[in-house]
């Protein structure tokens, strides 16, 4: 059948069926080097195990269906995507980034792009004239993350995808708190989108892994595979096979934690003991406009809470129990993380914010642990 709904391609792992065994559940290929045909050629598609794998195949096909990609790159982590999304640029290049972003990509931008002859302009990405006032004849990528992360600000994909394309230049969204289930970057004109897989697309907390969806096959995906191949970025394929089982639930998950996340938001929105919740599903959240308008069936499963200083916002994390105290999101568990503690000297995140990842506990347990962790107003 043909335009079948995201959720069941997802469920059905892109329709697949074994060939040899009429299995529905795809085989895990471990192989890393394969036979020659008698004339030394290799007509199956497959020579070696460093720059291509059958099970990782399965799940790029899976996943560029679910982003409307006409191809995508499954990586070691959701760093090298993203590394590997500015690394295949043509260069000298400059590009430009938020402020407000994750930090990892963030450091590595501010400390080690220059070496790669790679310039950075970090601006406020929720206001298109900024970036517009940022734009040279040497602007190769606008990298935008939306919702971004701790803040959750929201950048206009749109609006940002035709500056982007009237300066020549490209524009690459991190969409792993939207996801594919809430934004698809591409229809709004993005070039690439980037995801840490090891978030929401898995869900489990059990695989690091990142991918790269492509709006077309050109020269800039080559290079990608290209720089996967050489720098033996790829992923393993049980990481893989983990993966594929993760993005058979992703939309359930991710609506679920939606719903939550949202009553959590409403919840403590008029708390005296909170100085504020960033959560674009709240009208109040300047970005919900936006929002409302570029994600479909809900504002994300990730919020954060300002409190009154860094020690009221430490103590609150310490006395939680339902929630656990640790990095990451997008998972099944809800995790609860004193952001600016994490991020070091040079962050952008408030001292007094929460960083909250609502997974599928009932929604009233949690808020009733927070609750008590927040202490008498």
């Amino acid at each position: 059948m043909k335009n079948l709904a995201p959720e069941t391609l997802a469920a059905q792992a892109g329709g697949f069926i074994d060939g040899e065994t009429g299995a529905i559940v795809p085989p895990l290929h471990v192989a890393t080097t394969f036979l020659r045909d008698p004339d030394n050629q290799y007509r199956k598609g497959y020579s070696y195990g460093r720059p291509d794998n059958a099970t990782v195949r399965q799940v790029e096909s899976v996943l560029a269906q679910l982003e409307g990609a006409a191809a995508s790159l499954l990586v070691a982590s959701g760093m090298t995507a993203a590394t590997t999304a500015f690394l295949a640029l043509a260069r000298p290049a400059h590009v430009i980034a938020p402020r407000v972003m994750y930090w990892g990509l963030r450091k590595w931008l501010m400390e080690d792009a220059r070496q790669f002859q790679i310039a950075v302009s970090f601006v406020d990405t929720a206001d298109p004239a900024a970036i517009r006032a940022s734009l040279c004849s040497a602007t190769r990528l606008i990298w935008l993350e939306t919702p971004a992360n701790p803040l959750w600000c929201i950048a206009d994909i749109a609006a940002i995808a035709r500056l982007a394309h009237q300066a020549g230049a490209l524009l690459g969204v991190d969409s792993t708190v939207a996801t594919p289930v809430l934004t698809r970057p591409i229809a709004l004109g993005a070039d690439v989108v980037m995801h840490s897989a090891t978030k929401y697309l898995n869900g489990h907390s059990d695989v690091i892994a990142g991918v790269l969806a492509f709006a077309r096959k050109d020269a800039y995906w080559e290079q990608a595979m290209r720089l996967r191949s050489m720098l033996g970025g790829i992923l393993g394929p049980f990481e893989a096979a983990l993966l594929l089982r993760g993005l058979r639930t992703l939309h359930v998950r991710v609506r679920q934690q939606c719903h939550s996340a949202a009553a959590i938001a409403q919840h403590f929105a008029a708390d005296p003991r909170v100085a504020g919740v960033l959560y674009p599903g709240l009208r109040t959240h300047p970005g919900h406009a936006i929002a409302a308008r570029q994600m479909q069936g809900g504002f994300g499963g990730m919020l954060s809470v300002r409190l009154i200083n860094a020690a009221s916002a430490i103590a609150a994390a310490a006395k939680v129990t339902v929630w656990k105290r640790a990095t990451s999101l997008g998972g099944v568990e809800s995790l609860i993380e004193h952001r600016a503690s994490v991020e070091g000297e040079g962050s952008p995140c408030p001292p007094d914010l929460l960083r909250l990842s609502v997974g599928l506990e009932d929604a009233a347990d949690l808020i009733g642990d927070l609750d008590q962790a927040l202490g008498k107003p």
